[in-house]
């Protein structure tokens, strides 16, 4: 291709001056050197670099800086290091180099942002080992994460140059990792885009549906909340307040998980917009102003009291404060307003790194003392957890991503912030990890309590402890911290050590006498084979002798046919390749990969698979190919951690083929409803009906259907025909 070289100078030019005009902080002129300085070795390193699109490759980088300076709000390091992040990667610059032009701070932070970049182009066997990459940068410097998640966002605002393959896996990564750890961060703005755009791509059908219906009620909405706004402003405007009242549609993402949690469609979700009013205020009256707000807004509106949350007085832990209430609005549908001052607006928008702009003459102590215990807890696990699996120690992480909060009271009145769903014995290991081992059970409110009681907002807590307690594997079943979990586990095994290492023996003789090399690949692998979580439970099993030489064999003789199959899909294939289609399987229906092979597979438990549904097939261990739909329960958690085990996959002769779909089917109970239900899927469609269950309750009724169906087309027709019928008010496939 040909590009006009000059024009595309002016046009980076441009775009490195609307950076520069559109920092967040005024910056001073040293600022403004070490920004250009690193613009400069940014557009050297990366002159002759183009991305997928067919664009100067400097055009990402400044628009990550651009995002870091307006978006996230960081500094001229942070921006100069957004500017820098792939230049170690991708060009014969050295972190030495960059030490020794920008200071260690810089090369560091950039150091840091290459090698989880180098992790993400790996094909690695377990994609979430990224992940742990991420998450040790914390004991480095925030600001790596920060970036890294700027970085993620504009690679996904310009995704559309991938292929569609490509485009999944990228989206199930960042809605996987990046946008859990974007809400950790108070970054909710871009959580939310993140998680938007990653739908885009792993289900446009849904997202442009959404879209499409919330840009139709846009006129409307807009005619409410001016509505709304004359009757609050005037009243506002009387107490002498300065403020601004703004509305804003609710993230697609968030209401299509409001429709698949409630069985909704977009019409009955509860609220998908909502009112924002911000004020002005110092830091004497801000939390004054806020309750006066609050005031004047439940005068003019009733409010539904259980639906009011506080997060003025006790902040969240990432220091987001707002006070949500919802009130029954100007055409009496609820609609949820939130209160701010402009301060902490603007933490909501830009998250931890907001906090520090307002230390000086703010109650700040709340907000950043929670902040850094949730930090010092991450840091915690991770050296706690350095044996553990990177699944198990996802798992564990993730479990404090997107947990909301309760607030209870030490015997002194001192308030500690918990996970939803905490013990007794949570609480305890948050105190000091000694007590946590030590505890017997715990006072509540002065009532003696079992150590899994589930905490309550405003609980006083006094924990019971004895010197010779110790830690039990039953307490992990109720334990919801990663603190109490890791010191838990810490503990137990340090228990079985000794076992794990004889088993380890045990497993290292039989190998060898299989031929088959000892190290960490292999005994990943026999691990998965034997669905177990941790290689310590594979060794047990070993030691124990519920896995022995007849075992091991099972695993030998399927280990050559994934062998098999991955090397088909890692690489074009070989003319030398041959492989055996077994006879009793029906292998017209579905191809794999780009050269539409007809290969021996199986459809996925996880969820129902019609013909015309959109699939895709995963390589098992030990079971072959799975065939699963685009839209399974685990198609986000399968590209994101084992990418490279998925397969293209495309139907071929689907007419043919019957398979069994559960449908619901919901409405107003009158006589003749079943005969008129089953006479379009009997009669009008010709499908088969295998069961029928319909339950009546107060001229309701509820039922349960499973049909023989061709393809897609022919289900959704049915829906058509069901959706028609007089008294039907909702049809819906379930997923099994």
């Amino acid at each position: 291709m040909s590009y006009d070289l000059e024009q595309e100078n002016k046009e980076i030019l441009a775009r490195y001056k609307d950076l520069i005009s559109n920092t967040y902080r005024t910056l001073d002129e040293e600022n403004n050197k070490l920004i250009r300085r690193a613009f400069d070795i940014a557009l050297d390193a990366h002159k002759d670099q183009r991305r997928k699109s067919g664009e100067p490759y400097i055009y990402h980088p400044i628009a990550v800086a651009k995002i870091v300076a307006t978006e996230i709000g960081l500094g001229a390091t942070s921006i100069a290091c957004a500017l820098l992040h792939d230049v170690i990667e991708d060009s014969d610059y050295t972190y030495e180099d960059i030490k020794k032009i920008f200071g260690e701070k810089i090369a560091n932070i950039v150091n840091g942002l290459t090698k989880i970049s180098i992790m993400n182009h790996q094909n690695i066997s377990v994609q979430s080992e990224n992940y742990r990459k991420l998450l040790l940068t914390l004991s480095e410097d925030f600001r790596v994460i920060l970036i890294k998640i700027a970085d993620r966002l504009h690679n996904m605002r310009t995704l559309e140059s991938m292929t569609p393959d490509k485009q999944k896996k990228i989206a199930s990564e960042t809605v996987y990792i990046y946008a859990p750890m974007a809400h950790r961060l108070g970054l909710y703005n871009i959580k939310s885009e993140l998680e938007d755009l990653s739908l885009k791509y792993n289900n446009p059908e849904i997202f442009n549906e959404i879209t499409e219906k919330l840009e139709l009620a846009k006129e409307n909405r807009e005619k409410y909340i001016e509505e709304f706004k004359k009757e609050v402003s005037e009243r506002l405007k009387e107490e002498g307040l300065n403020f601004s009242i703004k509305g804003r549609a609710k993230a697609v993402s968030s209401i299509y998980r409001k429709m698949l949690k409630q069985g909704v469609s977009f019409e009955e979700v509860f609220d998908n917009y909502a009112i924002r009013i911000i004020y002005k205020s110092d830091a004497k009256n801000e939390k004054f102003l806020a309750w006066k707000i609050y005031s004047i807004v439940t005068d003019v509106y009733h409010s539904n009291p259980s639906r009011m949350r506080d997060w003025i007085t006790q902040p969240r832990s990432t220091g987001y404060e707002s006070l949500h209430l919802t009130v029954l609005g100007p055409d009496k549908k609820w609609i949820e307003v939130q209160i701010r001052s402009e301060r902490m607006d603007e933490i909501a928008e830009k998250g931890v790194a907001a906090h520090y702009k307002y230390k000086e003459g703010y109650k700040q102590s709340t907000d950043d003392r929670n902040f850094e215990r949730w930090v010092t807890e991450i840091r915690d696990v991770l050296e706690q957890q350095q044996n553990l699996s990177t699944s198990e120690l996802l798992d564990n992480i993730k479990l404090n991503l997107y947990s909301k909060e309760v607030f209870v009271f030490t015997p002194k009145g001192e308030i500690k912030i918990l996970p939803t769903n905490a013990t007794a014995l949570d609480f305890a290991f948050s105190v000091h990890s000694d007590l946590g081992m030590k505890c017997l059970g715990a006072k509540i409110n002065g009532k003696l309590v079992p150590i899994s009681y589930v905490l309550q907002n405003g609980d006083q807590v006094d924990i019971l402890s004895s010197q010779n307690q110790k830690p039990k594997s039953d307490w992990l079943e109720f334990v919801v911290t990663s603190k109490a979990k890791s010191k838990i586990k810490s503990y137990l095994n340090s228990q079985k050590n000794q076992l794990v290492e004889e088993g380890k023996e045990i497993l290292q003789r039989k190998l060898r006498h299989a031929k088959i090399n000892f190290n960490d690949e292999e005994v990943n692998k026999l691990q998965k084979f034997f669905n177990l979580k941790t290689s310590q439970e594979l060794f047990l099993k070993f030691q124990s002798n519920e896995l022995d030489v007849s075992s091991l064999r099972k695993y030998i003789e399927s280990k050559n046919v994934f062998n098999n199959l991955l090397s088909r899909f890692r690489k074009s294939p070989t003319k030398n390749v041959h492989y055996e289609e077994p006879k009793e399987q029906n292998l017209d229906m579905i191809v794999f990969g780009k050269d539409e092979e007809k290969l021996n597979y199986s459809y996925a438990k996880c969820c129902t698979v019609i013909p015309g549904d959109k699939i895709f097939g995963f390589i098992t261990i030990s079971d072959g190919i799975k065939v699963h739909s685009d839209n399974c329960p685990n198609a986000i958690n399968l590209r994101a951690q084992y990418d490279y085990r998925v397969i293209p996959a495309k139907w071929v002769n689907a007419e043919s083929f019957k398979n069994r779909v559960k449908i619901e089917i919901e409405g107003l109970d009158r006589m003749g409803m079943i005969n008129d239900i089953t006479a379009v899927i009997s009669g009008t469609m010709g499908m088969d009906m295998k069961s029928l269950s319909i339950e009546s309750n107060n001229g309701v009724f509820m039922g349960n259907i499973i049909l023989e169906v061709k393809n897609k087309g022919q289900l959704e027709e049915t829906f058509k025909k069901l959706k028609n019928i007089n008294g039907v008010s909702r049809v819906r496939r379930l997923q099994s």
